[in-house]
């Protein structure tokens, strides 16, 4: 019985002596079409197309000789070595890596890739894939049929980014194509497919990187979070109500945005609460029906660098042309919002009262409307440690709402 399996990467170059060897021996190999036809693959060795890999591997479980798997690319990375490699197949999995199709895009297009986020597309994924793309400035999307560059730009819609389309990578009908995302959808594309997002911020700087993906941005030598109102606008400005850093910070919490999200902030006043979200790695959608306000959430998210889109706008009626959120933040509106939002089936709400009718209604609303509901009523004194006196108090309820089907 077989309980050994070579996996060889191709990348469309020749095959290195190992692989070459190791398919000479083979008696079973499993891939693509387009693997299949390779001249190396020995005519007498009995061939699977590859779909379903845990098929497949159950298959070169049972076999008895040698088995070899060809993969596009690096096979480890998103490949199927991690399929192959699960206990209950029982392989032991040997490894012939050839340039991933992440890295020969990004060669194709002569950029760095060291700050760049890697997310799969599927059909079941491509909301969270494209909210990267709404959230980091480089991204490689490495897509599937159904989850192409054209879904990918239909859902961005109203975020501009360019699109970097490699198509069919290392063959001779490999093609790279450079086009903004509002074009991207006019086009029908070729199967197997990268897709370079670029834009939503600027680039890493040339000298001092460290660490892959995008490097946190301290502006000013902020470091934390739920930072002084000052930090977001002009200094000495007044936060609104329900801006202050300790309801931002519980706020911050009870939502949990992270990467893969898109938030909606709802009344977004300074922008606090938008560019704190974006710092965790979520897309955010700040929207509020003051002018000022978005001009002062937009300078807040240039400050510290981060992509947020800004819709001028008054809640409800503005949210029907909005994409799914996966957590929001009502900063007012009342029951009516609220009653909208809930609507849009997002995993949690948090919103805030300043009585206890008030809490008390926005809570009814929350429950009648399929969510679990907490409330806690919140205080916060700030002190003035030169005497020691009180400067400041904040009292508020919070009220934060977990769909119920997602409830404990």
């Amino acid at each position: 019985m077989a309980d050994r399996v070579t996996v060889i990467g191709w990348d469309g170059s020749p095959l290195t002596r190992a692989a070459t060897a190791a398919l000479s021996a083979a008696t079973l190999v499993a891939g693509a079409a387009h693997h299949l036809a390779l001249p190396e693959v020995p005519g007498s060795a009995e061939r699977i197309r590859l779909g379903s890999i845990d098929l497949a591997a159950r298959r070169i479980a049972g076999h008895r000789g040698s088995a070899v798997v060809l993969a596009d690319g690096d096979p480890g990375f998103f490949g199927v070595v991690r399929t192959l490699h699960a206990p209950e197949h029982g392989l032991e999995v040997e490894v012939v890596p050839a340039v991933s199709s992440v890295a020969a895009a990004f060669a194709r297009a002569g950029m760095p890739w060291d700050d760049a986020q890697v997310v799969v597309a599927h059909p079941r994924t491509l909301r969270r894939a494209v909210n990267v793309c709404r959230a980091h400035h480089k991204v490689a999307v490495l897509t599937s049929p159904g989850a192409g560059p054209a879904e990918l730009a239909l859902l961005m819609e109203g975020v501009h980014r360019t699109f970097v389309i490699c198509e069919e990578l290392g063959t001779e009908r490999e093609r790279v194509t450079v086009l903004t995302s509002d074009k991207t959808a006019d086009h029908t594309w070729r199967d197997p497919n990268v897709v370079i997002v670029i834009g939503g911020g600027p680039e890493s700087p040339a000298t001092g990187a460290w660490i892959a993906g995008r490097e946190p941005v301290h502006p000013r030598g902020a470091r934390g979070w739920a930072l002084p109102a000052g930090t977001y606008g002009p200094v000495g400005a007044e936060p609104g109500e329900g801006e202050s850093p300790g309801l931002r910070a519980a706020q911050l919490a009870r939502l949990g945005p992270r990467t893969g999200d898109l938030v909606w902030d709802i009344g977004s006043g300074s922008g606090a609460l938008a560019v704190e979200a974006a710092r965790f790695g979520a897309a955010v959608l700040a929207v509020d029906s003051d002018p000022d306000a978005c001009t002062r959430t937009t300078a807040a998210a240039r400050t510290f660098q981060v992509p947020v889109q800004v819709v001028h706008g008054r809640a409800p009626h503005v949210l029907e042309r909005l994409p799914e959120p996966d957590v929001v933040r009502i900063g007012g509106g009342g029951v009516p919002v609220v009653t909208a939002v809930a609507a849009r089936r997002p995993e949690r709400i948090v919103t805030h009262a300043s009585t206890r009718d008030e809490a008390e209604a926005l809570g009814a609303a929350l429950t009648e409307n399929g969510y679990t509901v907490e409330c806690a009523l919140l205080q916060s004194v700030e002190l003035d440690t030169s005497a020691w006196v009180e400067r400041e108090r904040s009292v508020v309820f919070l009220l934060s709402a977990l769909r119920s089907d997602l409830a404990p």
